[in-house]
């Protein structure tokens, strides 16, 4: 139950992605063969694999993971707190590197959850995929393999919200628009983020729309515990 869940037990967390080269055209002739045949399954008929290869970044096969921001509640004095740090790099390896060290110290001493909105669809899967492809060990909380699904300490804030309708996906932006949550000013949106990395090489605007989106889902797990939101005043972001 939600209710027997330690908001000071959750690791939250958000994941940017984007494709893996830069267009199409710069794809191993395999790789373009393997999109044009993965892409065939959701594009148009008169569209090809090229025209929808900004869609790339959202397939682990064929994307990369350029940020991961996570976030953490802490006690502020008589209040919560949200402490939120990014992992972000041009080099993915590394990126998954660091951010795997620190899963494995969170992990050592007490029970911890995962928490992302639509996590249990993409971001968990996502990550733990990459980091097999770069050749890392996964961490605990991601390697799922043989364990029941109690063992599993992932949660999720759209599967809360679904209360068991699978029908539906409901958006980050929809739920703290609906439950009053102030949204972080933001200048972009996900549809934005290959064009900022590509194009514009403004990996710190992207890291910061991420820590927006962990700022997001932990406002969020709040309302659905029944919580009072965090002041701004008590997040803080930790820089690298």
């Amino acid at each position: 139950m939600l209710s027997e869940i330690d908001i000071h037990d959750i690791l939250f967390l958000d994941i940017e992605t984007v494709p893996w080269q830069k267009s199409f055209k710069e794809m191993p002739e395999k790789m373009k063969a393997l999109w044009e045949k993965k892409s065939s399954y959701f594009r148009n008929e008169d569209e090809s694999g090229e025209e929808v290869f900004n869609r790339a970044g959202i397939y682990a096969e064929f994307g990369k993971i350029i940020c991961i921001s996570v976030g953490v509640i802490a006690q502020t004095k008589a209040e919560p707190g949200l402490r939120i740090k990014s992992y972000s790099d041009d080099d993915e390896k590394k990126l998954l590197d660091n951010f795997s060290a620190m899963l494995r110290n969170y992990n050592t001493n007490k029970i911890l959850y995962l928490c992302a909105h639509n996590g249990k669809e993409f971001d968990f899967p996502y990550i733990a995929r990459r980091m097999l492809i770069n050749g890392l060990k996964l961490p605990t909380l991601l390697d799922n393999a043989g364990k029941k699904p109690w063992e599993v300490h992932h949660l999720d804030t759209m599967e809360l919200w679904k209360f068991g309708d699978f029908k539906h996906y409901t958006s980050l932006d929809l739920l703290t628009t609906i439950f009053n949550i102030p949204s972080p000013k933001n200048d972009m949106d996900g549809s934005m983020v290959a064009g900022v990395y590509w194009e514009d090489k403004d990996l710190k605007r992207i890291v910061e729309y991420c820590q927006n989106d962990v700022q997001a889902i932990v406002q969020l797990f709040m309302r659905y515990k029944g919580l009072d939101l965090i002041k701004p005043e008590n997040i803080e972001v930790v820089a690298d």
